[in-house]
C-alpha cells in the first residue's frame, strides 16, 4: 500500500468515526422519545444513506438501539456501559449526583450539572422540582456553546479575562447561526455580571420567560469544569428570590468542590 494510500484510509477512518460521534451526540440529547432518521440527517447535515450506514454501523456495536414499531434510534446498552465506566474517572459528575436532587427538592424548579468540554457545556443530568410550571429549555445530553444559557455564562465568566475572549471569538460563528438573538454585547454585558455576582443569570435570553441561574464549580486541578444550575419561570426568578436561589446555588457548589478535594476523590 502507497504512503498516499495509507493516508488516505487513515483520513477516511478518523472522518467515519467523527460522523458516528456526532450522531451519537445527538442521540444522547433526546434520550426520552428517542430520534427519526430524518432528524439526524438535518442535525448532522450527512446524507440519508450514509446516516443510515453509521447507524446500522452503531446497532452492531450495541451503541444504538432502533424501535421495532415506531422506527425510532435511541442510545444503546452499550453506551450505558461505556458512560459508567467513564464515571469513574470523571469523578465531577457521580459526586454531584446528589446536589443536583438536593436543589431540585429544595427550590421546587429544574436543577441540572453541566460540564465543561471544549467550547461547550454539555448537560450530564437534570432533575424537576415539584413546582408545576417548568422550564424545558435543557435535558441530559444537550450541549450549547460557551457564552450561552446560564452555564455557559458561569463558565465563561469563570475564566481569565483573555481566555474569555478567545473562547467567544472562537464560538462567534456558532452562536450567530444558531442563536441570532444574542448579540455579543448581550453576552458581554451578561459575564461581566456574573463576575460581579458570582453567579450568572439568564434572563429569558434563549427563551421568552425561561430564566436560569448559574455557578461554576471549581474542579480538583483548580479549572472551573462543571456548572451548578437552576431554570425556571420568569416569575420564580425575580430579585426577591434571586439571592435566595444564588444562596442555595452556593452551599451546593461549596459541598461539592470540598468533596473533590478530598484525596479519595483527587485522580
Amino acid at each position: 500500500m502507497t504512503n498516499a494510500a495509507t493516508v488516505s484510509e487513515a483520513a477516511a477512518g478518523t472522518q467515519s468515526i467523527g460522523r458516528a460521534a456526532a450522531i451519537l451526540r445527538f442521540l444522547a440529547a433526546s434520550p426520552g422519545h428517542g430520534t427519526a432518521l430524518g432528524a439526524v440527517v438535518s442535525e448532522t447535515g450527512l446524507s440519508k444513506p450514509t446516516s443510515r450506514r453509521i447507524l446500522l454501523a452503531l446497532i452492531a456495536a450495541g451503541l444504538v438501539e432502533q424501535d421495532p414499531v415506531s422506527r425510532r434510534y435511541f442510545l444503546g446498552p452499550e453506551a450505558c456501559v461505556l458512560g459508567s465506566a467513564a464515571a469513574h474517572r470523571f469523578g465531577l459528575h457521580r459526586l454531584a449526583f446528589e446536589g443536583v436532587l438536593r436543589l431540585a427538592r429544595e427550590t421546587g424548579d429544574a436543577a441540572f450539572f453541566q460540564i465543561r468540554r471544549n467550547f461547550f457545556a454539555v448537560c450530564l443530568q437534570r432533575e424537576d422540582g415539584d413546582y408545576p410550571l417548568r422550564s424545558h429549555v435543557l435535558a441530559a445530553g444537550d450541549r450549547h456553546p460557551l457564552g450561552v444559557g446560564a452555564a455557559g455564562i458561569a463558565l465563561v465568566a469563570a475564566l481569565p479575562e483573555d481566555d474569555a475572549r478567545a473562547v467567544l471569538a472562537d464560538n462567534a460563528e456558532i452562536i450567530g447561526a444558531r442563536y441570532p438573538m444574542l448579540t455579543r454585547a448581550m453576552i458581554d454585558d451578561t459575564v461581566a455580571e456574573a463576575r460581579a455576582k458570582g453567579y450568572s443569570l439568564n434572563r429569558g435570553l434563549l427563551f421568552p420567560g425561561s430564566w436560569g441561574l448559574g455557578m461554576a464549580v471549581r474542579g480538583p486541578h483548580g479549572r472551573h469544569d462543571g456548572c451548578l444550575s437552576l431554570a425556571a419561570v420568569e416569575s420564580r426568578m425575580q430579585p426577591e428570590r434571586e439571592a435566595e436561589l444564588a444562596a442555595l446555588l452556593a452551599g451546593e457548589v461549596r459541598r461539592l468542590e470540598q468533596r473533590l478535594r478530598e484525596p479519595i476523590h483527587n485522580p
